[in-house]
């Protein structure tokens, strides 16, 4: 191949068209923002305007320099998809560093966190902020929630063949179901089906305790799984138990996959319960809780403890361990409780579940229920086959075969997974952290969970960490929400060859 041809065929133009049409949606987004702050008159209008001026900017300028007919190759793809998650939070941080004194790199991880649903934050008062910007902040939740690239996808003319790749791309799971065989209906049919959802969990919340406001916000946080919450102490502040149902159910609907919600409101409420995954998924949410449960009743260690946590959790323990164990496996992060109060034994189980996540399909993080359905399948096969060395022991799932590619790329994705997990927390005990914090602020960022334990736990912020680490758990955080091999694919010295 000539060197003319080869820079052709990977030409940065279709990359930057991507990244210049979700900088435009970007900017936009931030005009409701405006709105919320202009009705408020907490002062930030002024911030927010000039963020969504400059984010306009420069998204309609590349726009129309980039703006050709052109189909994005796989390597392309790739490459827009990763970098379009970092140029999201180099801009979605604009409306608090000019709001605030905080510094850009906070800013910088506290957007990334809000756009991969992680929920990790950096500000020590959170009810200070003026209402634009918490507005703002549960806003990126929900539009990162389903994937910025997918609503791009939806609302700009992205769509055909590039359309497919980079929703493919995106998709959080091993396969990315196709509602409509034409990708762009199916990505506008599921974010309807969010957005319908998102409206029935805000109505219920405004019924209860909360003001509009803070339902919009916990309702952001709920559906996209991310847990930014407007309050101090997170969902435990209104110490309701209406609302702590409403948000457990939510959470639960967002960790399940979306394409069984589409089904369900037709009617189809069987697809729930012939999926493979939902009834894997359900069964470790309810032994969990079992778990739980268990142990708060036979451990000694209830029965002599005094905090306000464990008084609180003797008087509902099903409330509160409900709560956790949901909050924790859809990896959305709201806490009502300090569950670093709570047993050892407990505290473990919700470390188990930090790893496992949603649903294929759903908002949640994590490795994916179905993965580890899939990889345990794999396991009893081998086992199977070193019993009959010569017998044909296909993979089935869902009543189906299981090709090669969705094996490999199963257990390609966990090894990077653990490397990744573990490679960041050898990092972070370099700068001098302890393990527990160390181990559970690595899952917390790979996983987009939010709280974890010891110097990072539910009543903790990430603030403490140095500038190089909030960008590099910022790193893995992206990571994390592309599912990790869209993003480590780019380091790989094959990618750049011709």
């Amino acid at each position: 191949m000539s060197k003319h041809s080869s820079t052709k065929r990977f030409s940065i133009i279709p990359t930057l068209n991507v990244l210049a049409a979700l900088t435009l949606f970007i900017g936009l987004a931030m005009a409701l923002s405006l709105v919320v702050s202009i009705a408020y008159g907490d002062g930030d209008s002024v911030a927010l305007l000039k963020a969504m001026i400059i984010t306009l900017s420069i998204g309609a300028l590349g726009y129309a320099f980039t703006r050709h007919p052109h189909v994005l190759a796989p390597r392309q793809v790739f490459l827009s998809v990763s970098l379009s998650w970092i140029s999201a939070s180099l801009f979605g941080a604009l409306p608090m560093f000019l709001a605030t004194d905080i510094s850009y790199t906070d800013c910088f991880f506290e957007a990334m966190s809000g756009f991969t649903t992680t929920g990790a934050s950096i500000l020590t008062d959170i009810e200070s902020l003026p209402h634009g910007i918490l507005f703002w902040r549960s806003f990126t939740h929900w539009l990162g929630g389903m994937g910025i690239i997918v609503f791009t996808v939806t609302v700009m003319p992205l769509a055909g063949r590039s359309g497919t790749l980079l929703f493919a791309a995106e998709a959080p799971g091993p396969v990315s179901d196709k509602i409509t065989p034409r990708i762009s209906e199916t990505a506008k049919l599921l974010y309807m089906v969010y957005a319908l959802i998102s409206v029935a969990e805000f109505i219920l919340l405004w019924l209860g305790p909360m003001n509009w406001f803070d339902s919009a916000c916990h309702t952001f946080g709920t559906m996209a799984t991310g847990g930014f919450s407007t309050k101090n102490a997170s969902v435990a502040y209104f110490e309701s138990a209406y609302v702590d149902w409403v948000i457990i159910f939510f959470m639960i609907l967002a960790g399940t996959n979306f394409s069984l919600h589409y089904f369900g409101l037709h009617g189809k409420l069987i697809r729930y319960f012939k999926s493979r995954e939902w009834q894997f998924w359900m069964s470790i949410l309810g032994i969990a809780l079992g778990f739980m449960l268990i142990d708060f009743f036979v451990s000694p260690f209830y029965e002599s403890g005094g905090s306000a946590a464990i008084t609180a959790l003797k008087a509902e323990p099903l409330r509160q361990a409900a709560f956790q164990v949901v909050s924790i496996i859809t990896t959305t992060g709201f806490v009502t409780a300090d569950f670093e109060q709570w047993s050892y034994y407990a505290q473990f189980t919700l470390f188990g579940l930090m790893f496992v996540g949603g649903m294929a399909g759903s908002t949640g993080g994590g490795i994916k229920a179905i993965r580890i359905l899939l990889f345990t399948k794999m396991a009893i096969t081998e086992l199977r086959r070193m019993i009959h060395p010569r017998a044909y022991l296909p993979i089935k799932l869902n009543n189906q075969f299981v090709d090669d590619d969705a094996v490999r790329n199963t257990t390609t994705f966990l090894l990077f997974f653990m490397v990744i997990f573990v490679g960041l927390a050898f990092f972070l005990t370099a700068f001098g952290h302890d393990l527990v914090t160390s181990a559970t602020a690595s899952i917390s960022m790979l996983s987009n969970i939010g709280p974890g334990l010891a110097d990072v736990g539910p009543t903790d912020n990430f603030s403490f960490f140095s500038d190089l680490e909030k960008w590099v758990m910022a790193f893995v955080m992206m990571l994390g929400r592309l599912e990790v091999l869209t993003v480590v694919v780019l380091f790989n010295r094959h990618f750049w060859r011709s």
